[in-house]
């Protein structure tokens, strides 16, 4: 077991640094009237997000206030937690609070991170589960390659989204809320006898921009989604790691000059896009793993875990890039097949010890959707997956409830790693473990 851990926190290692080295150009510039891509380059390469991130911790608090769950003068406690984040900041000390309003303006104005962390601890009872929250309301919105591991953007090296998905939430923030919108364009506010003012440079300065973002680590590069209104069209843009704030600028420039005539004209905005489909990609025990896009960078790197002796020590190994997967496969074998927790439905209603290997593609938040992820797989999979049995397991932690769905009846560890390659093309994430009565 000792082993298999070093060779897992090797991998976690490997992936870091391969994940800060990865973060290149991406850009897009969207018609938010019809949902037209004006211009793209990179368009659905993963990045880092930066404090692109509290873009989505902003429409959670906006979507908690239309829910009657929160208020603008709603208190928001200041943590040990929320207090240490590093800057850019409030310097508010734990156990003190601020407004909601306050902490809006914050992480719209400021990019404050303490903020952020707050009232992610207001929502979710943890910056934790805000982020889990986080990605289930991205996989809403359709925000497909999208996962969050806290509120401010912070860097994790799990912590993903593409110039697409940025500008579907960007849509989402002007459609959903158009009035609070308007706050984005907040160049400056007074805090506790203090003037704070923002740093989205180009806003101020390019005629019909009104919003939304900035966002920078040394991870993602310079981040930027930027919103124009002109002469009736209306665009919003992302520019992705940029090399320098100014650089990144220049860019945005030149892709609205370059495209927006080619916009629509009109009042209407983008219709919701969804993805039909609530859940959280494969998704085991409390956290959301990496999307299935950057899993064939790590499966070879977690292979070398099960040429260090995984395998011989009979427990189960991660094939798929999910530090979380294995995570919990490592420090919790006794819940892995438990019987307390887990449900099974489908075609086998226990794993047959007769089946050697199994895997797991995704956690829907209903056996239903479970089922039909299995179905969609096999669709789109084809040979490898036919033939298989399909189940799902009810997963309960933290009072959430999950329901893994697998694919059962491998004779080889090589087959089902055969078809772990063909689900990773196709963008699914895929756990391969031993099947066990």
């Amino acid at each position: 077991m000792s082993k298999l851990l070093i060779a897992l926190s090797f991998c976690v290692a490997i992936f870091s640094l391969s994940t800060a080295a990865h973060a290149g150009s991406a850009q897009l510039l969207l018609d938010a009237r019809t949902g037209e891509v004006l211009a793209s380059e990179n368009s659905d390469e993963l990045n880092h997000p930066a404090s692109l991130t509290k873009m989505m911790s902003v429409y959670m608090v906006l979507d908690a206030i239309k829910a009657g769950k929160l208020s603008w003068d709603s208190p928001v406690p200041f943590s040990k937690h929320a207090a240490s984040r590093p800057p850019t900041k409030l310097f508010v000390k734990a156990g003190d609070t601020i407004t909601v309003r306050e902490a809006v303006l914050a992480m719209i104005v400021k990019s404050a991170n303490d903020a952020a962390a707050a009232v992610g601890e207001k929502i979710g009872g943890s910056e934790e589960g805000f982020a889990a929250l986080m990605t289930r309301k991205a996989r809403s919105l359709g925000m497909t390659n999208t996962t969050f591991f806290n509120a401010s953007g912070l860097p994790h090296a799990q912590q993903f989204t593409t110039a697409r998905d940025m500008s579907t939430l960007g849509v989402a923030l002007m459609r959903d809320f158009p009035k609070d919108y308007e706050l984005f364009a907040t160049k400056s506010f007074k805090f506790r006898g203090k003037t704070i003012t923002g740093h989205n440079n180009l806003m101020y300065r390019y005629k019909g921009m009104d919003g939304i973002k900035t966002g920078y680590t040394n991870a993602s590069g310079f981040n930027l989604v930027s919103a124009v209104e002109l002469n009736g069209r209306r665009v919003v843009g992302v520019v992705l790691g940029g090399r320098t704030a100014a650089s990144r600028d220049k860019i945005m420039e030149r892709l609205i000059d370059a495209n927006i005539k080619k916009a629509s004209s009109g009042q209407q905005l983008l219709v919701s896009r969804s993805t039909g489909v609530q859940m959280d990609l494969a998704r085991l025990g409390d956290e959301v793993p990496v999307p299935a896009s950057r899993q064939s960078a790590l499966a070879a790197v977690q292979g070398m875990a099960g040429a260090t002796g995984a395998s011989a020590l009979g427990t189960a190994s991660a094939y798929a890039p999910s530090n979380s997967a294995a995570a919990e496969l490592v420090a919790n074998p006794a819940t892995r097949f438990a019987p307390v927790d887990a449900q099974h439905t489908g075609s086998t209603p226990q794993v047959a010890a007769e089946n050697h290997w199994q895997i797991q593609i995704a956690a829907a938040t209903s056996a239903q959707a479970a089922m039909d992820l299995l179905s969609q797989a096999r669709q789109k999979v084809g040979t490898p997956l036919q033939g298989l049995d399909t189940y799902t397991e009810m997963v309960t932690r933290n009072g959430m409830t999950f329901y893994r769905a697998r694919f059962t009846g491998f004779e080889t560890k090589e087959e089902a790693r055969i078809a772990c390659d063909k689900l990773v093309r196709q963008r699914y994430d895929c756990v391969l473990m031993p099947a066990r009565g």
